[in-house]
């Protein structure tokens, strides 16, 4: 049976104009990324929960704007546990849970539509050495192998975002399959946020938090193992 051989995205070859256009467009965002990881790396010691929870706390739509924070995170490889633990100082288990979900999943598409874009068959996977038959099997997998990725918790999550941009999955798929990997773990950094606010308020509730997050981060590391066998 023959090899089912990949679309190349380079099978349409636009007009001389439009063509450096979109060079022009790839290089800006390039650039763009390259000052806010220097930016990012010139701030570092900024990034913790405590600190984005008072930068954002006293605004009303603060929800909104950790959102646009953690989109920013996930381009600049920024952890995204911390902005989880932040979300659970911020809004508590319950909502810090959903804003940290949604705003993971944001940024993780953000950083797949940026990679594709500025990629749009420049790479080969086929030809790409190591990384190439990891991707080309993550691409055939579909939702569910997005997901045993993102449950594997030594690859960082912005890296994962890029080079999955690289492959042809479709966008619904590797929404999905982010969403559902990249879920205990969110759940375990918020439920540790919330636990840590609740003693830092002096409330006798922190130890429930403690638990499902332990328990949590405990999934995230057994799901992995599982999924293997």
């Amino acid at each position: 049976m023959k090899k089912k051989k990949r679309k190349s995205r380079q099978s349409r070859k636009p007009g001389a104009p439009l063509n450096r256009l979109r060079i022009a467009g790839r290089v800006v965002v390039v650039l763009l990324l390259v000052a806010g990881l220097a930016w990012a790396w010139s701030q570092r010691g900024a990034f913790d929960p405590a600190s984005i929870r008072d930068q954002i706390a006293h605004y009303p739509a603060a929800p909104l704007i950790f959102l646009f924070a953690q989109l920013l995170a996930s381009l600049l490889f920024i952890p995204r546990t911390v902005l989880a633990v932040a979300a659970g100082l911020l809004f508590g288990v319950w909502m810090g849970t959903l804003w940290a979900a949604l705003g993971s999943v944001t940024g993780a598409v953000a950083g797949f539509w940026v990679a594709r874009y500025v990629n749009d068959g420049l790479i080969d996977l086929e030809h790409l050495p190591r990384l190439g038959p990891v991707l080309l099997k993550a691409e055939r997998g579909g939702w569910r192998a997005v997901a045993a990725l993102r449950l594997i918790p030594v690859v960082p999550h912005s890296l994962a975002n890029y080079a999955l941009g690289l492959t042809q999955l479709p966008l619904g798929s590797y929404a999905l399959g982010s969403f559902l990997g990249q879920l205990p773990m969110t759940v375990a950094y918020v439920e540790f946020g919330a636990a840590g606010g609740r003693l830092m308020a002096g409330k006798a509730s922190w130890v429930a938090p403690i638990l499902i997050g332990v328990l949590a981060l405990g999934l995230s590391i057994l799901l992995p193992k599982l999924w293997k066998r």
